[in-house]
């Protein structure tokens, strides 16, 4: 006999061996035992989570002609037919391939003789959101006003694509993921029926992998069998089977990112690629892993949210420290960025390359949520002292260096206003990093105030007047006069052109509507 995949060889036979849908398992449980059992049913839930396996199992409760507290005995002729595939009674339909309106015509023509054998007919139409409209108002009206001897279980990974008309005749189910520690427990279970061996470590890496899909943990733990035949299965072998990474080199990543390492961030990506991991693959669990990080500096160790182990929790606790929350969103953002980007990539290893070197080199964005991570980078690094003593050694030199009885300042004439919108662009180039980013798309202006109006792009007007002491100190270094200043946006500026006349006034509307006179006129009406 040819080997038989473990995912089809394990495939539960009763409601008990269904994982993780206990929710599901009683309610079904309950309708058989009460004979309350409905004519239209809708399994909805990703690959993985027992929707078809659920519908084969109910479909034999309720034909088992010995059932025992609502699961079937197994030992009946129905049940063994069933198990065996020869039964009559049950009709699985593809519906990614059977998906036209004459499909449906048939069902529509079958309901209507009574099964063969047993008390109830039962249709299973497999990714049911896959069906034409056509096929879908087909099946509407059987769906309505079904024989008493017929179910239906349409079950779909994509319940938003069935139509209303549809769903509101069925009883819907939603299966949930399946935890990682309900698989690693479930694959111990296998494992020692298969005779192999496993450690923990390695049957907890599959069912991480494995996102919530039995199936998928069952083809992983497969595949390193059969990689690593009469082998004790390790979590390093499951990684180099997956192309997957340990969790290890995240903390080492996040740490270098933090601390702008750009060396060391390139050399654990070289390793990774050297390792033969795949880089979509770096780029998903990384971005895990910052959700892990993210959960913790902002909601604290929840192991109810968290499904990781507590060796993990400590070290993303502390990491966590050292690291704050709007950062860590910020990353989140650029790697799912990066992760769609990927898909249409040629070399994902130069896309994820540059975005590293991009965050270690402090390049300036123009978003505001790279300046907030920024400002908050910069908080931190306050709080922890790494600025402190470079703070006091140029406050001891100013101090040391300020002339006694230095006379103020004189304060700018309007003159002196528009040589600094000439130069607005030398006076910008000569700020650091983070105040460059804030006033970089800034314009000038004067409001016949007496002030220099620093006009902003709507949005940054706050960020720019908590600046606005740096451009005031800097505009009195390079012309020696005291400069008094109005943060202004842009829109507020325009409406202030607009009203007074100035040069930026747009006469668009005021031409328009000349032009418009002169048409209803003749020149002789017209007073210039």
């Amino acid at each position: 006999m040819s080997y038989q995949a473990l995912y089809r060889k394990f495939r539960p036979d009763t409601f008990g061996g269904v994982v993780g849908q206990d929710h599901i398992i009683r309610t079904l449980k309950n309708e058989i035992l009460s004979d309350m059992v409905s004519h239209a049913y809708l399994f909805c839930g990703t690959r993985g989570t027992g929707k078809t396996s659920t519908a084969k199992i109910f479909a034999k409760a309720i034909n088992c002609l010995e059932p025992v507290d609502g699961e079937p005995c197994g030992r009946c002729d129905m049940c063994r037919a069933m198990q065996e595939g020869r039964s009559v009674n049950v009709i699985e339909i593809d519906a990614a391939s059977n998906n036209g309106v004459d499909n449906i015509r048939d069902i529509r023509e079958e309901v209507k003789y009574p099964p063969a054998e047993g008390k109830y007919k039962v249709y299973i139409i497999d990714e049911v959101h896959m069906l034409s409209a056509g096929a879908f108002n087909a099946l509407l009206k059987t769906l309505e006003e079904p024989p008493a001897h017929v179910i239906f279980i349409l079950a779909t990974t994509d319940p938003q694509k069935v139509p209303v008309t549809i769903l509101s005749r069925c009883q819907r189910f939603d299966f949930r993921r399946i935890s990682s520690g309900e698989i690693t427990k479930t694959l111990k279970k296998y494992v020692k029926a298969e005779g192999a061996k496993a450690d923990d470590a390695a049957l907890a890496a599959i069912g991480r992998l494995a996102d919530g899909s039995m199936r998928d943990s069952l083809s992983i733990l497969d595949q390193c069998l059969a990689f690593y035949h009469n082998e004790v299965i390790t979590e390093d072998k499951v990684l180099e089977v997956c192309g997957a990474t340990d969790d290890g080199v995240f903390f080492d990543m996040v740490s270098a990112i933090a601390a702008k390492n750009g060396q060391k961030a390139l050399d654990i990506i070289d390793s990774t690629v050297y390792k033969g991991r795949d880089i979509a693959q770096f780029t998903a669990s990384l971005m895990q892993h910052l959700r892990n990080l993210l959960v913790v500096a902002t909601v604290g160790e929840a192991d109810e949210v968290l499904d990781i182990s507590h060796e993990n929790l400590r070290r993303l606790s502390e990491q966590a420290k050292k690291i704050s929350p709007e950062e860590i969103i910020y990353l989140i953002r650029v790697f799912s960025q990066l992760s769609a980007d990927m898909k249409y990539a040629s070399n994902q290893r130069i896309l994820l390359e540059v975005e590293i070197i991009k965050l270690c080199s402090n390049v300036a964005k123009n978003n505001i949520d790279y300046l907030s991570a920024r400002l908050s980078e910069l908080e931190r690094k306050i709080k922890s002292g790494a600025f402190v003593q470079n703070a006091v050694q140029k406050s001891v030199a100013e101090e040391t260096e300020k002339p006694e009885g230095k006379a103020p300042k004189p304060r700018a004439v309007p003159e002196d206003i528009e040589e600094v919108r000439k130069s607005w662009n030398k006076v910008i180039a000569s700020l650091d990093t983070i105040n460059r980013a804030v006033f970089e798309k800034s314009t000038t202006g004067y409001m016949d105030d007496g002030r220099l109006a620093v006009v902003c792009d709507t949005g940054c007007k706050g960020l720019a007047e908590n600046k606005a002491e740096v451009i005031k100190g800097r505009l009195s270094d390079m012309f020696g006069k005291e400069f008094e200043l109005k943060i202004v946006d842009k829109g507020e500026y325009e409406n202030y052109e607009r009203v007074n006349g100035k040069a930026g006034y747009d006469n668009t509307e005021d031409d328009v509507f000349f032009n418009a006179a002169t048409g209803m006129f003749s020149d002789a009406d017209i007073i210039e």
